[in-house]
């Protein structure tokens, strides 16, 4: 076993006070940054990009999606651990990893850390090691996160969910009766997890019984009226001065080209006119709403709202809410209005940086919320979709590819910015899976990043986007048989595929 390295943790620097007045005192005082902030994860995709606008801004990950080629990633090679039952199980095994803390040690005191996922342990080690962690409590996350208690918290700020019954179900005839209201069809959750893997479409007792032992397990469930709907995210922040507001997104849900889940995002649209004006400005108001109930528990910084319009009504309505950065912050931070005053992320880390500023919400939000000001952007989340494990013998490299006339993608360079995609036959693409790792159902393959739509108006693929997936899969090569060692590792890493990473 490595050697454990014992660090004792120092005063930080005093820091000047100097209040910050407006977003160009806000963009230069991060652009000056000389603490250290660490953002630890398995990769670093959910805040790519964040390095280019703060200072001393580090990523340390369990996956080096580059390959050595970015600057500010430190990925340290693997040592033995314990199965990983969740993210926040990496987050805690990179935190004990002696290159790790020697990592920090090196980058001097005072340091800062952000995360997808963490837990009370997380907490612990970040203490051990004198970093101050930039997000309200693991308690309270948990809590707001619940998506039980996400509807009750709604329900106090005015912000309505698709028609549902809360409570415990032990049997499909208990499952009828507490939601006759709500029709034949209908849409189970439990309180936590992601990406499909815990919501449940129900229509008939056949469907009951192939989710019966996970319905019944929980102490509680959320029953919604299933709707035609289109999913939605907005990300948003709460801040000492208001609620700050990003765009209204499409979502990308259920496709099976990308995942095998039916209820499992797989990617997201921003663009000026994805939804009639006053659509927008409903998500926004339902946004603010939600912001200042969560201000009420105490809670700060970045949150995401995954809203549902039905398509039949006209109605908007909460789904879910993500407390936390989300895979949808990629988009949040990559658009026009980001880069013209800063992205949203940099008012959540604000928060939590012992300075004082002021700052107008209002002009800021009217600001983003004006469609000259949002590009359009997609980005595709790439699963593995077949039930099976098979060993990666090739994977595409990180980068610029180019889409030519005959379907094939082209590696044009290494490149780590995404706004450098010039136009929609050109993507950035983030690989996650590389050469030696394992395809399971549900593996994240990479992430692909464009300019322009990947949906019509029927929110369905576009040509493009299939164009894009079937060139992507074509360039990952795999086994088509293991040896009984390769399908017991695959087996062991496919437990990875149970929860969501990005």
């Amino acid at each position: 076993m490595p050697r454990t390295v014992t660090i004792t943790p120092q005063r930080p620097r005093r820091r000047r006070r100097k209040k910050l007045k407006g977003v160009s005192d806000i963009r230069r005082f991060f652009h000056r940054n000389e603490e250290p902030i660490y953002f630890v994860s398995a990769t670093n995709f959910n805040l790519i990009g964040i390095d280019e606008w703060v200072g001393n801004f580090k990523y340390v990950n369990y996956i080096d999606c580059f390959d050595g080629h970015h600057p500010n990633v430190f990925s340290p090679p693997e040592i033995p651990h314990e199965l990983f039952d969740g993210i926040e199980d990496i987050n805690n095994y990179l935190l004990a990893h002696p290159d790790v803390q020697n990592y920090v040690y090196a980058g001097g005191p005072g340091g800062r850390t952000v995360f997808l996922m963490f837990d009370k342990e997380t907490e612990k080690r970040c203490r051990e090691l004198g970093l101050k962690v930039c997000f309200p409590k693991a308690s309270l996350r948990d809590a707001v996160d619940d998506k039980i208690n996400t509807t009750r918290i709604g329900n106090r700020a005015g912000v309505k969910s698709v028609p549902n019954v809360l409570g415990k179900v032990t049997s499909y005839a208990e499952l009828r009766r507490m939601s006759k209201r709500l029709g034949k069809n209908l849409v189970i959750q439990t309180a936590f997890g992601d990406s499909g893997h815990t919501t449940f479409f129900i229509s008939s007792e056949r469907d009951w019984k192939k989710y019966a032992d996970e319905i019944t397990a929980a102490p509680e469930v959320k029953v919604m009226k299933r709707l035609k709907c289109r999913g939605t995210a907005i990300e948003a922040c709460v801040t000492r001065h208001g609620t700050i507001v990003g765009p209204l997104m499409t979502e990308l849900v259920g496709f099976k080209e990308l995942t095998p889940y039916k209820g499992g995002w797989c990617g997201n649209e921003v663009y000026a006119e994805a939804f009639p004006r006053r659509i927008r400005n409903l998500a926004r108001r339902m946004t603010m709403r939600f912001g200042e109930e969560l201000r009420k528990m105490g809670y700060r910084g970045y949150f995401e709202l995954d809203l549902l319009l039905d398509e039949d009504t006209g109605k908007l309505y909460l789904g879910e809410v993500n407390p936390r950065i989300t895979g949808a912050s990629s988009m949040t931070n990559l658009a026009a209005f980001a880069q013209a005053d800063a992205p949203l992320f940099l008012f959540h880390l604000l928060e939590y940086m012992n300075v004082p500023y002021e700052l107008d919400v209002d002009e800021l939000n009217a600001r983003w919320a004006d469609p000259e000001n949002i590009d359009a952007w997609s980005q595709l989340v790439v699963k593995y979709t077949d039930d099976d494990v098979k060993l990666v013998t090739a994977a595409p490299r990180t980068g610029i590819w180019e889409l030519d006339g005959e379907g094939r993608m082209n590696f044009l360079r290494v490149q780590t910015h995404r706004r450098t995609v010039a136009n929609e036959n050109r993507a950035f693409f983030l690989r996650i899976a590389k050469e030696g790792d394992y395809f399971y159902k549900g593996a994240d393959m990479g992430i692909l990043v464009t300019r322009g739509r990947l949906m019509d108006d029927r929110n369905r693929l576009n040509a493009r986007a299939k164009a894009w997936i079937r060139a992507l899969r074509s360039q990952f090569r795999s086994t088509k048989s293991l040896d009984a060692r390769d399908r017991s590792a695959g087996r062991q890493r496919a437990e990875i595929g149970a929860f969501k990473m990005l």
